[in-house]
């Protein structure tokens, strides 16, 4: 087919989109969930932007008004949508999460849909140029690794704050800071009794777990006046620093923001000796600000770049 050049383009789009589909329903059936990979997209825009009619959804997501009808009803069947009047115009029908609904979106984003969306990252790196060299590349890559071994071998899961796991808030952050840093007052405070000064005042705590090697990484976003939210205490252990566990935690974290509408007023305040820490910022959307470094910097006897994130 590869001889046919563009004439076959369709016929091997179609082809790579089929197989993605026969793994991405391997995975969903792994993770236990209800969910069909055919429903994902319903959900995810639920999600997303709250109760829209089938209309708006079919508009969203770009497909027909027959197949949203067909998606949405299979959701509503199995518990996770429900279908009302709108409170704007009762009559036009409107879709939305259910408590179960949210919970089974709640699970996913913990688990499975950053470790595919890491495995179609990794799956199409580097490509540019030419769509039929691209779509070539592809077809090798997932000879080589089919999407459903890439997602089983990314075993990364982001785990809420308990206070039995609270320790490794403090190990973990001790390891790196210890290595570069003079630990300061405000280390000591915020590590040693992070339920107290991070979580009691509205802040979050998150980890990541790497399936046999335990809780690997961590970060906190701590609450400021004016709405303002700190990024802070991110580190990873040495040991785990290679498997992308910084990249997936702060994804996780910066989609988590922009739920809770904490995002505009997202900010860090870092070292320049942390130079693969700040790449990976600059990488997904911060930018060095005067004005954060005026207001915050100030925090930290080691603070010489302070960052806001841009959308």
């Amino acid at each position: 087919m590869k001889d046919l050049g563009h004439l076959a383009l369709a016929s091997r789009l179609k082809r790579l989109a089929e197989a993605l589909l026969a793994d991405a329903s391997k995975i969903h059936s792994e993770s236990g969930e209800v969910l069909q990979p055919g429903q994902f997209p319903l959900i995810a825009a639920l999600d997303r932007y709250g109760p829209m009619s089938v209309n708006d959804l079919a508009d969203t997501l770009g497909v027909s008004q027959p197949a949203t009808t067909r998606a949405a009803s299979e959701a509503v069947k199995i518990g996770l949508v429900a279908s009302g009047q709108a409170e704007n115009d009762k009559r036009v029908r409107e879709l939305s999460l259910t408590d179960e609904g949210r919970d089974c979106v709640d699970r996913l984003k913990r688990s499975m849909w950053p470790r595919v969306e890491a495995a179609a990252r990794d799956l199409t790196q580097g490509l540019s140029g030419d769509i039929l060299e691209n779509v070539t590349e592809i077809e090798r890559r997932l000879k080589d690794q089919s999407m459903l071994e890439r997602v089983r071998g990314n075993t990364l899961r982001i785990l809420h704050y308990t206070d039995d796991i609270a320790h490794h808030f403090h190990d973990i952050n001790m390891e790196w800071l210890s290595a570069m840093f003079t630990i300061e007052q405000r280390d000591e405070d915020l590590l040693k009794r992070p339920r107290k000064n991070i979580i009691d005042k509205g802040g979050l705590i998150f980890f990541v777990q790497d399936g046999e090697a335990g809780i690997v990484g961590t970060c906190a976003l701590e609450r400021q006046a004016d709405g303002f939210t700190e990024l802070t205490k991110m580190g990873v252990r040495s040991s785990a620093r290679r498997n992308g566990a910084g990249e997936f935690l702060l994804r996780f974290v910066l989609e988590h923001t922009r739920q809770l509408g904490w995002r505009d007023k997202l900010f860090l305040l870092s070292n320049e000796r942390n130079t693969a820490a700040l790449k990976l910022y600059e990488k997904l959307g911060f930018e060095q600000d005067g004005e954060i470094m005026e207001r915050f910097g100030g925090r930290y006897d080691r603070c010489d770049v302070a960052m806001r994130f841009r959308e």
